[in-house]
């Protein structure tokens, strides 16, 4: 197999890996915020995530670093919180928390690179989230949600209280109905996301990332932050192959970077997010997750 073949093979492998694990937990996720929504009303998650409420974004951050959500499966939590009415700078702040701060990823960045690193990242994650869910707040950015994002997906006629028999519908059938609905709204953007991250992904080498973000080039920082938010790594994935580049030769700093861009936001997620927020609201959030990767990035440069 020659190197095309190799990079169609990974393109395509990529596409279907992502193509049924994004289908089946955006699936999952949905039903279970709508299982949450049943039990936990809206107005006890305005009260506990109120913007007005200092101790709201806080709240935020941790609740994202607790929730095992790669940058995609966040998304149908998102909207619960939208429904929900929650605080837009607490929905903000976990929106940019949740992939960043996951479980997974804070263990495998202690194993990887040791526990002042994983401190380091945790505190900048942490605290950049914060601050930027507290400034789109300020900023008055919650005017670009699409009004649709808000609205509860119902079916036509009984559909959405009776069965095929015209017999009262479950609850839990019921949030099924909603969930597939849901789903069916963001296929077409799921599936152009996946489709061009995977490209990327198949077509572009580690040895070309690692040489153009190698430890003398002085603007390998932000290109390691450019190239990660396209890529769609899991979480799994990004530190194991982030500890391959640096091995190759990536300094450090860009290193930290390209995990933050990649954890922190992908093409897909972009496109999903299409589907919620109008364009200077995705500009705003490219522009958080772009900074908080340079930044991180030149920072632990200077320090370590």
């Amino acid at each position: 197999m020659n190197i095309t073949q190799q990079m169609v093979f990974d393109t395509l492998n990529m596409f279907a890996f992502l193509a049924v694990e994004l289908t089946i937990l955006f699936l999952l996720i949905s039903y279970i915020v709508g299982v949450l929504q049943e039990y936990i009303p809206p107005s006890k998650i305005q009260s506990i995530l109120s913007s007005k409420n200092g101790k709201g974004y806080i709240i935020a951050g941790f609740l994202g670093a607790i929730t095992p959500f790669c940058s995609c499966s966040t998304i149908p939590f998102l909207k619960g919180l939208l429904r929900a009415k929650a605080g837009f700078g607490t929905m903000m702040v976990f929106l940019f928390a949740s992939p960043l701060l996951n479980p997974i990823i804070i263990g495998l960045f202690a194993v990887t690179f040791g526990v002042k690193v994983t401190v380091f990242y945790f505190t900048i994650a942490m605290s950049v989230s914060i601050a930027a869910g507290y400034l789109l707040e300020k900023l008055g950015f919650e005017k670009y949600i699409k009004p649709e994002a808000y609205i509860t997906p119902e079916n036509k006629a009984c559909a959405s209280s009776c069965g095929s028999n015209n017999k009262p519908m479950s609850k839990w059938t019921r949030i099924w109905h909603s969930t597939w609905t849901d789903f069916k709204k963001v296929l077409p953007y799921l599936i152009g996301g996946i489709a061009l991250g995977s490209m990327i992904y198949g077509f572009m080498p580690t040895e070309f990332v690692a040489s153009v973000a190698s430890e003398s080039n002085p603007f390998a920082v932000p290109i390691a932050a450019v190239i990660g938010i396209p890529l769609y790594i899991r979480a799994e994935a990004v530190i194991p192959l982030s500890a391959a580049l640096a091995a190759k030769g990536m300094g450090l700093g860009a290193v930290m970077a390209l995990i933050i861009g990649s954890a922190g936001a992908s093409l897909t997620e972009v496109v999903l997010l299409k589907s919620l927020f109008k364009n200077p609201m995705i500009i705003a959030f490219l522009t958080v997750i772009l900074s908080m990767a340079i930044g991180a990035g030149y920072l632990y440069s200077y320090l370590f």
